[in-house]
């Protein structure tokens, strides 16, 4: 599908999509509680349904009740091994949380997924999970989908390098249900947020856990998950692309649904476009508001992404609208997202007429006028949904070969971009 995106000026009021990342958490909790839980207001993507599909295959039960709300009738901690591989498209949330989730069944699950997912490696969260006594291996031995899990989790120690937060996620859901206890010592780790936001669920669901920072967790075997009711919070991580439109077409945009006290790592972009010169206000609970300077008056400067990867394809749009260059560093974990997203934003913000630098770890944007021009997502939602972003300070029209990849986490994304254009 191709999307044509002509200049405009964004200005208006919109709802953020529910959040990705607390859906698929709530879902696979859920999956695994005992009794049935309600999700009020989840998100309806992609990702989601490939969450859905897993849970189901692993022994849940879930009703769509209406537009706004799941039914799931969980398996008690006890999991079915899958009768058929596990298909979860282009989801790498679902692929390495459910791993954790499969893990714990007597029987083993196998899982594989579209081109983009069988290219990324699950190496060090299959080797944590046969540390502590699953069955986990990767078919082609190569670390990547498909791959297939089991056999349940004894316990023990298990040291994990996590350039992912996903994979340390995994465990820290899974080891609950293990029959022993589990000591999990993490090295590295980026994307802390998520983490955080793991830890959020884990206490709601008052599940013991000790922590040393982020540098090593204990948690007792032999625990529960129990039914709960939930209302899905809305995702910062898709308004940081309506955020970046205000901010560089010199508009305004305000988004509700958007919780003050949520874990959620990309509320920082909020204060990063605020230090380059955005107005951010809060006008009622869980809606905020963002006044952008214009193209050319943003400041510019230097920002680490290490925990907050997903920005940086909107922010690298933002860098085209700046006094001076703006790097964005410390995210080498953006090059094995489901494209390597500096390598691809560089190539689409160089065909239209916009210089970059690639880093190992990141990228400079330098100021310029954006030209017309045709342009590819790659398959990659948020190179989608940023290379729109720019269509609306272009100098022409842009056009986006393969735009239906929004879908993923923001299914009505170009509809409410037209909504908010003036």
């Amino acid at each position: 599908m191709i999307e044509r995106i002509t200049p405009a000026i964004v200005d208006g009021t919109c709802q953020a999509p529910a959040s990705k990342s607390h859906t698929i958490r709530a879902l696979l909790i859920a999956a695994l509680a005992e009794g049935v839980s309600r999700i009020d207001h989840p998100l309806e993507s992609n990702d989601a349904n490939s969450c859905m599909h897993a849970c189901r295959a692993l022994g849940a039960d879930i009703v769509e009740t209406d537009r706004e709300a799941l039914l799931v009738t969980g398996t008690g901690g006890r999991p079915n091994a899958a009768d058929a591989p596990i298909d979860v498209g282009n989801s790498g949330t679902t692929l390495y949380l459910a791993m954790g989730v499969a893990a714990t069944a007597a029987g083993l699950s196998e899982f594989t997924g579209d081109e983009q997912i069988r290219r990324r490696s699950a190496a060090n969260l299959l080797a944590a999970l046969a540390d502590l006594g699953a069955d986990a291996s990767s078919h082609g031995g190569n670390g990547c989908a498909p791959l297939s899990v089991g056999g349940g989790i004894s316990g023990g120690t298990t040291t994990i390098e996590c350039p992912t937060s996903q994979y340390l996620s995994s465990l820290l859901l899974a080891c609950p249900l293990a029959t022993g206890d589990c000591t999990i010592v993490v090295p590295l780790l980026w994307e802390r947020p998520y983490v955080d936001m793991t830890l959020w669920w884990l206490d709601r669901q008052q599940i013991e856990y000790r922590r040393e920072g982020y540098e090593r967790f204990f948690v007792p075997g032999n625990q529960s998950y129990r039914a709960f009711r939930t209302d899905v919070p809305g995702d910062y991580s898709s308004a940081t692309f309506l955020f970046v439109a205000a901010a560089i077409t010199g508009g305004s945009v305000t988004v509700r649904e958007l919780h003050d006290d949520d874990p959620q790592g990309d509320r920082a972009v909020l204060e990063m476009l605020e230090s380059m010169g955005c107005a951010v206000s809060r006008p009622r609970p869980r809606s905020i508001r963002l006044e952008g300077p214009g193209y050319g008056a943003l400041t510019g400067g230097s920002f680490d992404l290490n925990a907050t990867p997903d920005a940086l394809p909107a922010l690298a749009v933002a860098g085209t609208a700046c006094g001076k260059p703006l790097h964005l560093g410390n995210v080498p974990q953006a090059r094995e997202k489901e494209t390597d997203r500096v390598a691809v934003m560089a190539q689409e913000l160089g065909t239209l007429g916009i210089r970059t630098e690639e880093h190992r770890d990141g990228i400079t944007v330098y100021p310029g006028a954006i030209s017309g021009g045709r342009v590819s997502g790659h398959g990659d939602h948020r190179v989608v949904m940023a290379l729109a972003i720019a269509g609306l300070a272009a100098g022409g029209e842009v056009s986006i070969e393969g735009a239906e990849a929004a879908a993923i986490t923001f299914p009505g994304f170009f509809h409410t971009l037209r909504s908010l254009c003036r």
